[in-house]
C-alpha cells in the first residue's frame, strides 16, 4: 500500500490538533468536481472528529483537464502568504462552479487579502514551485487523481464519501 512521501511537515497546511489520532492528508484540485464533494464529507468529518482529526491539504492541480486549476492552487497559496489559506480554500471550494481568475481576485477581495501583494504573490516563481513541491510529493505518494487521501500515512482506498464510518472502526 502506497504511503505519504513526505510524511506531513511543517511546509504543509494543517487544520485540526496537534496530537490528534486520526491525520487525514488530502491531495486535491480546486476544480475538480470530486474534490469539491469530498470538501463537504471532509467538513463534516472536522465536526465529528474535531478533537482527533488533523487535516491536510496538499495541491494537486489536473492542470490537462482544469483550466483554473494551477490559478487556484496559487491564489490558495497566494493567500496563505496572508495567513488565509484554509479561508481562501473553503470559498474557492465553496464557489467552484463558477471558478475564474475574475473569481479568484473577487474572493481574496471579500476576504479583505492585500491585494497588490496577492497579485504579486500569484506570479510568484516561490509559490509556483511550492504547488509543484506538493505535486511532486503526490506523484512520490502514487497519486494518480484526485482526490486522493492519506490515512495516518497509508494511502485510503475506500471511497471518501464512507470515510467517517471507517474512522470509527
Amino acid at each position: 500500500m502506497p504511503t505519504l512521501i513526505p510524511p506531513v511537515n511543517a511546509l504543509d497546511h494543517i487544520l485540526g490538533v496537534q496530537n490528534a489520532t486520526i491525520e487525514l492528508v488530502e491531495y486535491g484540485d480546486f476544480q475538480c468536481p470530486y474534490c469539491r464533494e469530498a470538501f463537504f464529507v471532509v467538513k463534516q468529518l472536522q465536526e465529528r472528529f474535531a478533537n482527533r482529526l488533523r487535516f491536510v491539504f496538499r495541491n494537486f492541480p489536473l492542470s490537462e483537464s482544469h483550466e483554473y486549476a494551477m490559478d487556484a492552487a496559487l491564489a490558495a497559496e497566494a493567500a496563505a502568504n496572508q495567513s488565509r489559506f484554509w479561508e481562501m480554500h473553503d470559498a474557492i471550494y465553496n464557489r467552484q462552479p463558477e471558478l475564474n481568475e475574475a473569481l479568484l481576485l473577487r474572493l481574496a477581495a471579500d476576504l479583505e487579502i492585500d491585494l497588490r501583494k496577492f497579485a504579486d504573490d500569484m506570479d510568484s516563481p516561490k509559490l509556483l514551485s511550492r504547488v509543484e513541491a506538493d505535486f511532486e510529493s503526490g506523484v512520490r505518494s502514487g497519486v494518480n487523481g484526485t482526490p486522493t487521501f492519506y490515512l495516518n500515512g497509508k494511502r485510503y482506498n475506500g471511497d471518501y464519501r464512507v470515510l467517517s464510518s471507517f474512522l470509527e472502526d
